[in-house]
């Protein structure tokens, strides 16, 4: 089976790099923009009729959300637009989309999990973009999977791990917002989630949107508090509300997915976030 995987430099596409050696079976194509701009609709198209992909998994997205604000044109570029182009040449050439979308979809008002079917009210320019993305492969897609995750770290790319390692270790006393509440999630988690789903995943004959994080629940101000700790560093973090941190962009104060329908139907169990933030921690690259 061919994969093209894009966006393969960010944090999710070079964990699948880093997996892809354990799954013989599979011809991995991976490309970034260097290699592959997902605008361009008829590079695009090329590529896939050179490369024949049964599976499409799409890494690439635009995730600055506070600097998404200012850079609404090619934030929908990347998000929305390069979506409806993969969108609809799935359905042209006979391969299945697997989309990463985000618990950011939701307004965070509830006071329980968010379910596949609980209606999106996104709040923020990279939110509304991330939404429209999934409203496009609705029209546009035959077999498609969207699996919405959260908080999602990596030792590769940038991310709140690596923001609080440099804070911690250059000023040694921090505050953290402690009233957002969600679950972090290790990309490399996410990846082989996927690729153990796989079987399944080459099979679809339609649409379907799937929930997956870590399992547990945090604050920021819990994660923060964790990736020291297990990091070994001396810093003091302060709890402060979402009202003294102002940022461009509104987020969900909760935003926990449900992941029933996952396990129902992958069958697979979840790691901890705890347990998964200290193997991501005893990799080399922070």
């Amino acid at each position: 089976m061919n994969i093209l995987i894009t966006g393969s430099n960010g944090q999710l596409g070079s964990e699948f790099k880093d997996l892809s050696s354990k799954y013989k079976d599979y011809n991995f194509i991976f490309t970034d923009i260097d290699t592959l701009d997902i605008i361009n609709y008829d590079k695009v198209e090329q590529f896939i009729k050179k490369n024949k992909p049964e599976v499409v998994i799409n890494c690439a997205a635009y995730t600055a959300v506070d600097k998404a604000e200012k850079e609404r044109e090619v934030v929908y570029k990347i998000n929305t637009d390069a979506v409806r182009n993969l969108a609809e040449l799935s359905s042209k050439h006979k391969f299945v989309l697997v989309q990463i979308s985000t618990d950011y979809i939701f307004e965070g008002l509830n006071h329980k999990p968010y379910t596949e079917n609980d209606t999106p009210n996104p709040k923020s320019i990279y939110a509304k973009s991330k939404h429209e993305a999934e409203i496009e492969m609705v029209f546009n897609s035959k077999r498609a999977v969207i699996f919405r995750t959260s908080w999602l770290y990596s030792s590769y790319g940038h991310n709140f791990v690596k923001t609080i390692i440099k804070l911690a270790k250059e000023k040694g006393k921090i505050d953290v917002v402690c009233d957002q509440i969600g679950t972090p999630t290790y990309a490399a988690d996410l990846a082989f989630a996927i690729l153990e789903a796989m079987p399944q995943i080459a099979k679809a004959t339609s649409l379907e949107a799937y929930n997956f994080s870590n399992e547990g629940v945090a604050s920021w101000y819990d994660f923060a508090k964790a990736i020291v700790e297990l990091s070994g560093i001396k810093c003091t973090i302060t709890p402060i509300e979402t009202k003294d941190y102002r940022t461009e962009a509104q987020r969900p104060l909760y935003s926990v997915l449900n992941k029933t329908k996952f396990k129902k139907f992958f069958k697979q169990e979840i790691p901890y976030w705890r347990d998964s933030l200290s193997v991501c921690l005893k990799k080399n690259n922070f």
